[in-house]
Parts: C-alpha cells; sequence; structure tokens
C-alpha cells in the first residue's frame, strides 16, 4: 500500500507540473519568443564516442532519448503489476483490462469515423487511443480522501494495461524502414540483458550499459528506440539472487526523474502550439476534431461501456465500495491523453513528412479533448464522490 502512495502521489505533483510546463509552451508559441522557443528545440545537440556519433535536434533527443527513460519506468511498472500487483491475479486484472481494451478501440473507431475520407490523416488513428496517467492521477489527487483507494487502483491498473497497447501499436506501426545490421545488435544487446536476468544480476550499471548499446541500435534499426526502455524495464529482475529489489531500486530512481523532470520537459517541447491563423474552420476540421471526440466520446463510452458490458455478462465485478457513476467519472477522466497523445502524434505525423500545419492540428485536437475531459472528469467525480467526504470532528480534544 505505501508503494501505491507513493506512486499516487509522484503522479499527482508530477500532473501538476507538466500541466505548468504545457502552459508555459503554449504561452512561448504565441508570444514574440515564439521564433526562439521553436529555434531551440530544433538546435543540433551531438554525441560521439570514437568514430561513432549522433546528432539529432532537441526535440529528437527529448522524444527518443529521454521518453525511452520514462518508457523504462513504464516497462517496471507493468511488470511489477504483473507478477506481483493489481494485475498478478485474473480475477482483479479481468475488469481493468477490459476496460482498457474499450477505452483504446472505441476512439480509434471514433477519429476513423471522422477521418475515413480523408487517407492523409488515417496515421494518426492511435493518438485518442493513449491515457495520461499522470494527469489523470493530478486531477484524482485534488479530490483527496473522498475518492475510494478502489477506484484509484482500478485507473492506476487501466492506465499501465493502456500504456503496455500503446507500446504495441507503436511497435508494430509506428516502426520505420528496418535495418538488419542494426537490428541484429538490438537483437544480441537483448539476449544479454536476458542473460543478466536469468542470472540474477543485481547491478543496475550492468542494465545500464547494455541498455545503452540496445537503445542505440533500435534507434538506428527503424524500430522506435523508446522501445527499448520498455525491454530493459521487463529485464530487470524483481528479485536478486541475495533478496535484493533491482526493479523496485531502479523504480524508485526513475520515478521522481520522470514526474518532475522528463514528462515535464516533454510537455514543454511537444505543447507548443502556435494560433496563428487558428479559427474555427481549423478547430472543427476533421483531424483535430477526430482526436478529440475521440478523448472525449471515445474514452467514455469505450471504458464506461466495456466495463458495464463486463459487469452484465459476469465477466468481471465492480471492486468494492465502487459504483457506476464513478466508474464513468473514472471513464470521462482518461480522455486526457497530452502526453502519450502527443507521443504517438509525434510519430504519426512527422513535422519534415506532414509540415507542421498537420502537426499543429493534431496537438489543438489533443489538447481541446485533454482539457475538456479534465474539467468534466473533475465535476463528475467530484459529484460521484460526494457522499464520500470525510467529515472533520467538530471538537478536537487536547492532550
Amino acid at each position: 500500500m505505501g508503494r501505491l502512495l507513493l506512486l499516487l502521489k509522484s503522479e499527482a505533483a508530477g500532473g501538476i507540473l507538466l500541466l505548468i510546463f504545457a502552459f508555459a509552451a503554449i504561452i512561448l508559441a504565441n508570444s514574440s519568443l515564439s521564433d526562439t522557443y521553436f529555434d531551440f528545440l530544433q538546435t543540433n545537440v551531438s554525441f560521439q564516442f570514437g568514430t561513432f556519433a549522433l546528432t539529432k535536434p532537441l526535440l529528437l533527443w527529448i522524444n527518443d532519448g529521454l521518453m525511452a527513460v520514462f518508457f523504462t519506468l513504464v516497462g517496471l511498472e507493468v511488470k511489477r503489476e504483473l507478477f506481483e500487483g493489481s494485475l498478478s491475479s485474473l480475477r482483479n486484472a479481468i475488469f481493468p483490462a477490459v476496460a482498457a481494451i474499450g477505452g483504446m478501440v472505441v476512439p480509434a473507431l471514433v477519429f476513423w469515423f471522422i477521418n475515413k475520407d480523408y487517407p492523409q490523416y488515417h496515421s494518426g488513428w492511435a493518438i485518442p487511443m493513449a491515457t495520461d496517467i499522470a494527469f489523470a492521477v493530478g486531477i484524482v489527487a485534488l479530490l483527496g480522501a473522498r475518492v475510494p483507494l478502489a477506484l484509484k487502483v482500478f485507473l492506476l491498473a487501466l492506465a499501465i494495461i493502456d500504456d503496455l497497447g500503446a507500446i504495441i501499436v507503436i511497435a508494430l506501426f509506428y516502426s520505420q524502414e528496418i535495418s538488419v545490421q542494426a537490428l541484429t545488435i538490438a537483437g544480441i544487446a537483448i539476449i544479454g540483458l536476458i542473460l543478466l536476468n536469468r542470472f540474477k544480476v543485481s547491478s543496475l550499471c550492468a542494465y545500464l550499459v547494455v541498455g545503452l548499446v540496445l537503445w542505440t541500435s533500435v534507434l538506428k534499426s527503424g524500430v522506435h528506440a523508446t522501445l527499448a526502455g520498455v525491454i530493459i524495464g521487463f529485464c530487470v529482475p524483481l528479485k536478486g539472487k541475495n533478496g535484493e529489489r533491482p526493479a523496485e531500486e531502479l523504480e524508485h530512481i526513475l520515478m521522481p526523474w520522470c514526474s518532475f523532470m522528463i514528462l515535464p520537459f516533454f510537455a514543454f517541447a511537444n505543447a507548443g502550439v502556435s494560433l496563428a491563423g487558428m479559427g474555427m474552420e481549423q478547430l472543427t476540421s476533421p483531424l483535430p476534431l477526430g482526436i478529440a471526440l475521440g478523448l472525449i466520446i471515445g474514452k467514455t463510452v469505450g471504458v464506461f461501456g466495456f466495463s458495464y458490458l463486463a459487469v452484465l455478462f459476469r465477466l468481471a465485478s465492480l471492486p468494492q465500495g465502487v459504483n457506476f457513476k464513478q466508474i464513468f467519472a473514472i471513464a470521462v477522466l482518461c480522455g486526457i491523453g497530452f502526453t502519450m497523445s502527443m507521443f504517438i502524434a509525434s510519430l504519426a505525423f512527422d513535422v519534415s513528412a506532414a509540415g507542421e500545419t498537420v502537426t499543429s492540428l493534431a496537438r489543438l485536437g489533443i489538447l481541446l479533448g485533454s482539457a475538456i475531459s479534465a474539467i468534466l472528469g473533475y465535476i463528475l467525480l467530484k459529484i460521484a464522490t460526494a457522499n464520500n467526504v470525510i467529515e472533520e470532528p467538530l471538537h478536537t480534544v487536547k492532550e
């Protein structure tokens, strides 16, 4: 329970910081400093070791490099939940799993229905599938103890499964042309990580060294580099030879860095949408409309609808102390796609290929859908948990 509370506190505080950095990016992108902001993100950063060199714009270092660290944390969390946590038994996992599946399928269908006649936007179908766990938990944290712990666990489990789904989608649909040589090196690195795991090596430095080789080779292979982070997270053992907890240790190290540096920095780099020339015509165009409605309506209908059907057909049962009004409110909150949606949008619509306008429209849809989901979700959850308010005693007795 202590680990859950730590995660909730970290995600809640990180969600607030995420919001601040996102607003800062939007303000800068629409101020006299906009050129400075965008030029800063396109600044080339180089890393060289002997004859090997990597040169990328700062924006890509953030999206390919820092986000790989975040996905390492995701891999660690998913592994822990699968083997020791809320997803370790079928009975506990089935309800959030069904809800997560609905929350991925229906938003994609909503997006496709709106954009089916616009082939240039088809690659964005996965954008509204994502849920930003930091933002969603941050909103829930604003209501404090009135939100049942079982409902918070449901949200966390759903979001973790959602992240796992996003990882699979990225691997299958957003990889580029494959380099056999780089992929071969990546395969050797993966074998190395598996061997470290099998021998229960608890030294995190060993995983770091092999993990860097894996990340670099995956980056060069055409498969998205963040997937290297997930593999690293899964390969770090839960228990070492002498009872150590290397996965837990690494999770504790990465959690504050991800919550208070990596995700806010990602938000700052990706949320800067220039609204110059943006009117109702652009706002209601198929791409932003499909993303926004996918998040607002698709997520709500998918998460709640699949949850309701799972209980109706006795595939699962509601968590103790939780009702369908609260599940509906959480379903609305799941429409906060922000970080993961922005990340998938950066893969679906590469600026060099699709153009800055398409990227801006996608980001606009994400911001609009996430903002409406956050406001509606907060209001509905506040109403749904009104009877759970813990009243303070009228008198206090001093010792």
